[in-house]
């Protein structure tokens, strides 16, 4: 069984995993989704001030050396992919497998600031006016946002090499908001590198939400025997890409009923271990389809 580690985006904290995480827990997989330094609503204005891709890199670690995981999955949201790669670098081996479920695939000295488009630039400067420190979540969207530290945003990665050494590494595009997307280079990217493994899902930018049966399905996908193909249960269309010796296609097949109920929502843990329940902090917000373009 595998154990997962669920990096939101930014702007957002654990419960952006909330749909996911009991799916793959009915699959019996351990997951942890992580709300990250300065996003937490008790995080005073010291905390979000200081709080850099570093700091967050550090929450992944913490956790990794409190719960005594050697076989991490990383999957990073958005600007979560900044958070999976630094923390896999440093990892020390301990990680697996890494996920960038559309989200930034970053080389040594990029940041989420270089890495993005000109607009999310624009949005970042314009969000982060009010305080100088932090970045104003977009209208519109859930409640349970919280203001994003800008140093974040803006520095820059550093990798030793051990982030391109972990054994299994994945790009998720999402195709449903092409107009907008600043991943479109990156898909283009990776796709022409045989090191990794491309999917492409049909949503906007937020599939946790949209789709969250399809993305805990493709996080469950099992490679099949050399030179088959990619089966993700229950996600009719989903194109996934192994530019090595197992290319292949996904084919939709049916999902088995799960074996147990595994009751409430699980636990999400914090980079200091706070309350079990702190994946639903703020409340539920409404449900909206589709997201405003500057959320992540």
């Amino acid at each position: 069984m595998a154990t997962f580690i669920l990096v939101p985006g930014a702007w957002h904290g654990a419960w952006a995993f909330e749909a996911v995480v009991p799916l793959l827990e009915r699959a019996g997989h351990t997951v942890h989704a992580l709300t990250l330094t300065g996003l937490w609503p008790e995080d005073d204005d010291a905390t979000v001030a200081t709080a850099n891709l570093d700091t967050h890199a550090d929450d992944v670690l913490r956790l990794l050396d409190r719960a005594h995981i050697t076989e991490a999955t990383l999957v990073g949201h958005s600007y979560g992919g900044m958070v999976i790669a630094a923390a896999a670098d440093r990892a020390g081996g301990r990680v697996a497998r890494l996920v960038h479920l559309d989200a930034y695939v970053p080389r040594d000295g990029e940041s989420c600031w270089s890495s993005t488009s000109e607009g999310y630039r624009e949005a970042f400067v314009a969000g982060a006016a009010g305080t100088g420190y932090a970045v104003q979540p977009s209208t519109g969207g859930d409640p349970r946002r919280r203001p994003h530290p800008l140093a974040s945003l803006l520095q820059g990665i550093r990798l030793t090499g051990a982030f391109a050494q972990v054994p299994r590494r994945e790009f998720v595009y999402c195709s449903g908001w092409e107009d907008r997307t600043p991943f479109a280079d990156l898909r283009t990217r990776l796709r022409a590198d045989p090191e990794w493994q491309v999917h492409d899902l049909p949503t906007v930018h937020n599939a946790m939400r949209e789709d969250p049966e399809a993305v805990a399905a493709l996080l469950l996908g099992d490679e099949q025997r050399p030179g088959a193909a990619w089966v993700f249960h229950g996600v009719p269309g989903l194109v996934s890409e192994h530019r090595g010796p197992r290319a292949g296609l996904a084919l939709g097949a049916s999902a088995p009923p799960p074996t147990r109920d595994l009751g409430p929502h699980p636990a999400a843990l914090g980079p200091t271990g706070r309350r079990p329940d702190a994946i639903y902090h703020g409340g539920r917000g409404p449900e909206r389809p589709h997201l405003p373009t500057a959320e992540r």
